[in-house]
């Protein structure tokens, strides 16, 4: 390892953002697996969203084979936001050797952020032919949080295409308001992506209160 290299690796324990984005820059330009364990702790405590970017682009200029495992292991930590963050970093890195550790507990975890970032990871990685499984799952989550959170959801089985689109119906018709609100939200924005989805949910929720779902809502 390099001195300057080295200097790059403590820079990115300054109290300063700025600094420790430049510093992830710098490994990342230059990569190296000694360099990985460290980024990946780094990004389990930055505070700092576009430092958490650089950091992960940074782990992205990485071999897969140096980084994919140990980002498999991170996504068991304690820590949420290590969780998150190491999610995130495996879809942006594309391997779908990380697709065994998209669990349903993970899908459906406590903390809105993981799960948020779990369903987009799951996108990405979940293998030709499984992703009526994988929107059973996440259908299990709809009716879930605020406005943010049920638009990720959305988007997450909007991306799977039709295979969403027999489990979608059925929600409509489910007995929880919430998640037939979220359904026909979802549905509305399929059809027309262009969509604002503050808009379709609140329409949703007025219909569903009219005693609307599924098609006589619509």
């Amino acid at each position: 390892m390099t001195t300057n290299m080295t200097r790059a690796l403590r820079a990115l324990e300054s109290n300063d953002p700025s600094v420790r984005m430049q510093a992830a820059m710098a490994v990342g330009t230059a990569p190296d697996p000694d360099f990985v364990g460290r980024l990946i702790e780094r990004c389990a405590i930055e505070p700092e969203f576009y430092v958490r970017e650089m950091l992960t682009w940074a782990l992205t200029r990485h071999p897969a084979s140096a980084t994919v495992p140990p980002l498999i292991g991170e996504v068991r930590s304690e820590r949420a936001q290590a969780r998150s963050q190491a999610l995130h970093t495996l879809s942006k890195i594309g391997d779908r050797r990380a697709w065994p550790v998209i669990t349903p507990a993970l899908l459906s975890d406590a903390d809105d952020e993981v799960a948020r970032t779990a369903w987009r990871a799951a996108v990405v990685l979940v293998p030709e032919g499984e992703e009526r499984e994988l929107v059973l799952v996440l259908a299990t989550q709809l009716g879930r949080g605020e406005c943010e959170t049920q638009l990720s959801l959305s988007r997450a089985l909007i991306a799977l295409g039709e295979a969403m689109l027999p489990t979608l119906s059925a929600a409509t018709t489910n007995p929880d308001p919430r998640v037939r609100a979220h359904a026909i939200a979802t549905e509305q924005l399929w059809r027309n992506p262009d969509t604002r989805f503050e808009l379709a949910i609140e329409e949703a929720k007025r219909v569903v209160a009219l005693g609307g779902g599924g098609q006589e809502g619509r």
